[in-house]
């Protein structure tokens, strides 16, 4: 590795209704959509990074890991081809080549597989971490999923937990972690990449599901942990796009103008 280097990974998607993106505010979307479930994973001399780790391979199903309501308003559709430990060995690697993976927040479409990576330092916002292990101990399955925390406790992950307090900090060079706070989860995060020849691209993931959320009279989303916090997202966002592509969280429009990781790679 010589350079930095992104690549999409196309992890499946997931139908469920507009409203969820978009709250009761307009959008093209019809009243259920399919959006796209997605990682990162990002080549860089000092180390490889991933951002978020998709869907559980076995969430669906009467044995899946997701309740089943969960997997009626969520239902995850892609199969084994769109599981994270296939679009990883497509690249030819595996769990153990990531020095770093930053999980945006720890819903079950993000975190999902993050048992796997148990010798990367697993950044993560502690809000965030927090929540999900109060959620765990209170035996909710629902966004977080209970069967995904319950394998995080029985593994020996290593967990970086970025305090709310804590600003933006840099990876590697030319990767910036982007310490969002609360909004749509806990405590969201993101990844600033700027790349030799693409040029400026900032990761959000679900702190702005899709362009609408993005608007100049933006329409907020139907989930959200804190309103005041998300709408401080937004204008942190603005802030530091000037001249950056943002890449939303479940923009079927927008995902569908990438160059995922089965056509080539982002440098």
């Amino acid at each position: 590795m010589t350079r930095l280097r992104l690549h999409v990974l196309d992890l499946g998607r997931l139908r469920l209704a507009s409203r969820v993106l978009v709250g009761e505010g307009p959008s093209l979307f019809a009243d259920e959509v399919e959006v796209p479930v997605s990682a990162y994973c990002i080549e860089h001399p000092e180390g490889r990074v991933l951002f978020d780790t998709g869907c559980h391979p076995a969430a669906m199903g009467p044995e899946g890991r997701w309740s089943a309501a969960f997997q009626r308003d969520y239902q995850h559709l892609g199969g084994t081809a769109c599981t994270l430990p296939n679009r990883l060995a497509e690249l030819g690697l595996g769990p153990d080549d990531f020095r770093h993976v930053v999980l945006s927040h720890l819903h079950s479409d993000h975190a999902g597989c993050a048992e796997f990576f148990r010798r990367s330092a697993i950044i993560v916002h502690a809000d965030e971490l927090a929540a999900a292990q109060a959620a765990y101990r209170r035996k909710e399955d629902d966004a977080y999923c209970w069967r995904d925390i319950d394998s995080w406790t029985k593994v020996d992950l290593h967990w970086q937990a970025v305090g709310a307090a804590e600003g933006d900090r840099d990876i590697h060079g030319g990767i910036r972690l982007l310490n969002f706070g609360p909004g749509h989860a806990f405590g969201m995060l993101g990844l600033r990449l700027d790349l030799p020849e693409s040029g400026r691209i900032i990761l959000v993931s679900d702190a702005l599901y899709c362009a609408e959320n993005f608007a100049t009279d933006p329409v907020l989303p139907g989930w959200m942990e804190d309103r005041t916090g998300y709408l401080g997202t937004i204008a942190r966002i603005r802030a530091i796009s000037a001249g950056a592509a943002v890449w939303f969280g479940h923009d079927p429009r927008q995902f569908a103008t990438l160059r995922t990781s089965a056509q080539g790679c982002y440098e």
